[in-house]
């Protein structure tokens, strides 16, 4: 009888863990657009962790503000961004994934800033170069100020992360051709995350670069190690092909997820979180957009739409 209680003890552990969440991600801007006070941009870490790392870098600020008052932490927002946050990792360029970066430099604590070198290149020339901002950075233009420093990625090469416990891969994305993007994937010990920065779909694209992407990911998806996807859908149905400008619909959307699901098995996706991002809030296509992906929702994904400020697990 007490090795069967010890049996049945163990399983209900084993699935209890299983069952734990493996990251905890506050988004602190999740717009594509207009509202330069919600931005893209999230902060992530291993559950019972407050050293984060922050997926682009859109808000910043008006974020931690809202964290704050959701009592997600019992600091200002202020001491968050220089204590907590251990590093950038940008996706690409434009300025509504950098700008709170920009904004928040004479306030922040040093910080290293990664990404692909076109990414790292565009932030050293255009942005802290003196001519449109202080270099608050330990390359480019003198006078260094030496604040942040630049850590160029190598595709598909796990980079450990300096005071947290995770370590992120880099992989390149097409996002209206030829300009790129990145999909960073997040690992702590067994468990992975994947968060994509603004990408169209390989179709439209003429790229293979999501194919690839899917290809690196699908064997953890098998493997029940990959706990969510954030992915970007800008606009609804209605937006004509020509003017996507490198960013997905819900159709092109549930087509690349079709692609991972017969990559990784059959019903694979089944159930897995795919976070929306990057919704471009004019006129109704938020409601569009939610509409259209629960309708075409034949791969029983499980959509979320996240809110600036309010807690995500995985």
């Amino acid at each position: 009888m007490k090795y069967f209680l010890s049996v049945i003890c163990t399983i209900l552990c084993f699935n209890a863990a299983a069952q734990r969440p493996a990251f905890k991600v506050i988004p602190l801007g999740v717009k594509g657009g207009m509202d330069e006070s919600n931005l893209s941009a999230y902060l992530a870490a291993p559950q019972g962790s407050s050293n984060y790392i922050c997926l682009d870098a859109g808000t910043l600020h008006a974020g931690l503000q809202k964290a704050v008052r959701n009592g997600l932490f019992k600091k200002p927002a202020g001491d968050v961004l220089r204590q907590n946050v251990k590093a950038y990792f940008i996706s690409h360029p434009h300025l509504d994934h950098v700008a709170g970066l920009i904004i928040n430099s004479p306030d922040d604590t040093a910080k290293t800033i990664y990404g692909l070198p076109f990414c790292l290149d565009v932030i050293k020339d255009k942005y802290f170069s003196w001519k449109s901002w202080a270099n608050f950075a330990d390359a480019g233009e003198i006078p260094q100020l030496k604040k942040y420093h630049y850590n160029p990625m190598t595709p598909a090469e796990a980079t450990p992360v300096a005071q947290t416990e995770l370590s992120v891969q880099a992989f390149p994305l097409s996002h209206s051709a030829p300009f790129q993007s990145t999909a960073f994937l997040v690992r702590s010990k067994d468990a992975y995350l994947l968060y994509l920065g603004d990408t169209g779909a390989d179709a439209v694209e003429g790229s293979d670069k999501l194919l690839q992407l899917w290809q690196t990911v699908a064997p953890l998806l098998k493997a029940k190690q990959l706990t969510a996807i954030f992915i970007e859908v800008s606009f609804p149905e209605e937006q004509p092909r020509k003017q996507l400008f490198g960013h997905l619909t819900p159709s092109l959307l549930m087509q690349e997820m079709h692609t991972l699901d017969s990559l990784a098995g059959p019903h694979a996706v089944k159930d897995l979180p795919v976070v929306i991002t990057h919704i471009k809030p004019s006129g109704n296509n938020e409601a569009a957009i939610h509409k259209q992906l629960t309708g075409m929702n034949a791969l029983h994904l499980r959509l979320i739409f996240p809110e600036q400020g309010k807690l995500l697990a995985f």
